[in-house]
């Protein structure tokens, strides 16, 4: 007999709720035995954060004593969900724009106080990559790709000091080393008159010449080196054949957005069904396709370094919505099928709508920031992905890859080496379109079949409504405004048989992260308070906790007391499960 699992989240409290029979028909999740042979494996740190490098001490704070805890606490978070390090970019236009004085005190100084402010040249001191250092102690273990400037050829000279400096103060936490940002956008931006690839080739050879013989010793004795980090005007095939595909890079470097804002928005940057429609998702990744065929034949990987929604700093009525969640989780994961290596979610400095999180003052220290809705985006990413690296497959539901009526999509999670079934993850971009849709009429029943697994645990993300921006949930946990998950030692999972086939409901708009047989994936769950700094009490005798340290995994039903009584009482009917 097939058991169901009955859900509806109604934020911030979950309960099991019957639901109305006006909903759209199951669907049926077919997840094939085996991965594909050639199938793209990703490491759990796939999903990074990219920051624009002049939003750094807005965020970072200017020194290693000055780092908020409440951005510790956002990035350990994500850190204590994955076995590898966290991936981290900082660069942007203002790194391509910026110098670098070794001899000077302040972390960074934004020179130019009418600067545009898409572009906001800095001057880039040491104690940068000490704060750099020192975030990467106090969350576990980062690793950092940082930009070269191309700006100017000229200024060759501060460029072998920053990389120099970087190599030598980042040691092992170095990932990579970006040569400039957005090249294909020089001419057009004013930056290099008439600037083109054949500009470009010559240019980059000089860079690597100079890193083999540069004052400081050969900083390339290993491929370091990451680029063309081109977004619009060039094709990555075109940059490769000119030349390009001659130098030893470590990764081709790819930014990309679906939209701008840079002159305002527009009915497309606006476009919030775009977001929730799983079809726009392979094309939107897919613009460089013969380039990124290349890179494979040539085993060097692809880093998509920037993404966001829109890029210039996103649309207010999409950036900061539950639909840029889902979407910025769809897109990681089809990026992970596509043959990308990493992505990174772009964050800039205060009062951009995309950011993930931001202080809600100067006052770096206040205990009252708010999270962006892309942040939870990169905590359902983390836990899906299998520490022992994964592959990605889309499972192509209802047709969703080409039908652009479909409010679904799933994708099945295969762990590497051994290449075996693991998780499902099971999209929901159902919603209520007005007041009088009520909740349980948006959920969607999926049907997995007999055979596929004797257990699930399932995980849930999701908010009222696709435009919501702060009420959203992950495995019944909200982020709070000192970066810290709550309850912070309770992840709500959900267990329940499966081996004669299961239903399981995800209420819309919303997401399910089901593992398969979950005992037989120890230590891949993640449970635990990831709180590494914690608001102190008026006796400061808070203690912080440790991001390793395990809960309990107790019955999920212990946790539902409370929600279950609130739900009665908002007229939730409590059904036990079939």
């Amino acid at each position: 007999m097939r058991r169901r699992l009955w859900q509806l989240s109604c934020a911030p409290l979950l309960a099991f709720v019957s639901l109305s029979s006006a909903r759209k028909p199951p669907v049926n999740v077919t997840f094939p035995e085996s991965a594909p042979a050639n199938g793209n494996v990703v490491d759990d740190n796939f999903l990074g954060i990219s920051w624009e490098l002049s939003a750094v001490p807005s965020l970072w704070g200017d020194d290693p004593q000055a780092i908020p805890d409440a951005l510790q606490n956002y990035l350990a978070n994500i850190r204590a969900r994955m076995s590898n390090t966290l991936r981290m970019r900082v660069g942007g236009n203002s790194m391509d724009s910026s110098v670098y004085d070794p001899n000077q005190s302040e972390m960074i100084i934004l020179t130019d106080p009418d600067a545009y402010f898409n572009d906001v040249p800095t001057s880039i001191g040491p104690s940068l990559f000490d704060v750099m250092n020192a975030m990467s102690s106090c969350v576990g273990g980062m690793e950092y790709i940082i930009g070269l400037s191309m700006q100017d050829p000229s200024n060759a000279t501060n460029v072998l000091q920053l990389a120099s400096a970087a190599e030598t103060k980042l040691g092992g936490l170095l990932d990579a080393m970006t040569l400039g940002n957005e090249p294909d956008l020089y001419a057009g931006h004013g930056t290099r008159t008439n600037y083109t690839i054949s500009d470009y080739i010559p240019e980059i050879n000089e860079v690597f010449d100079a890193m083999e013989n540069s004052p400081y010793g050969n900083l390339v004795p290993e491929p370091i080196l990451a680029g063309p980090t081109i977004c619009c005007s060039w094709n990555l095939s075109d940059v490769l054949t000119a030349g390009m595909a001659q130098l030893s890079y470590k990764y081709y470097t790819l930014q990309h957005y679906p939209t701008y804002v840079c002159a305002g928005q527009t009915d497309a940057s606006g476009n919030i069904s775009y977001y929730i429609s799983h079809v726009n998702v392979a094309p939107f990744l897919s613009w460089q396709t013969e380039g990124m065929q290349m890179a494979k034949n040539q085993n060097v990987p692809v880093l998509l370094t920037e993404y966001n929604t829109a890029s210039c700093g996103g649309d207010p009525r999409v950036a900061p919505t539950f639909a840029a969640t889902l979407w910025a989780v769809d897109v990681a994961l089809k990026a992970a099928q596509l043959n990308y290596s990493a992505v990174y979610l772009h964050t800039r400095e205060l009062g951009i709508t995309y950011n993930l999180f931001e202080p809600t003052s100067t006052d770096l220290t206040s205990p009252d920031w708010q999270t962006g809705s892309p942040y939870y985006a990169t905590l359902v990413v983390a836990e899906l992905l299998s520490n022992l690296s994964s592959v990605i497959v889309d499972l192509n539901i209802n047709n969703s890859t080409t039908n652009s009526s479909s409010t679904v999509a799933a994708y099945g999670v295969y762990d590497s080496p051994m290449r075996y079934r693991s998780k499902l993850v099971l999209f929901n971009f159902n919603y209520p379109k007005n007041s009088s849709v009520t909740p349980n009429t948006t959920a969607q029943t999926f049907v997995l079949p007999p055979n596929l697994a004797d257990s699930v645990d399932v995980r849930l993300l999701h908010a009222p409504n696709i435009s919501e921006q702060t009420n959203i949930s992950w495995a019944g946990q909200t982020v709070q405004s000192n970066g810290e998950l709550q309850p912070s030692d309770r992840q709500l999972t959900h267990s329940f048989a499966c081996h004669e086939g299961c239903e399981i409901e995800v209420p819309g708009p919303g997401l399910a992260l089901v593992w398969l047989d979950p005992d037989e994936q120890a230590g891949q769950i993640y449970f635990g308070d990831s709180t590494v700094a914690p608001i102190k009490s008026s006796s400061n005798t808070t203690s912080t906790t440790s991001s390793s340290s395990p809960s309990i995994r107790a019955d999920p039903f212990s946790y539902f007391l409370f929600p279950l009584l609130a739900a009665v009482l908002s007229t939730y009917v409590v059904h036990s499960l079939l």
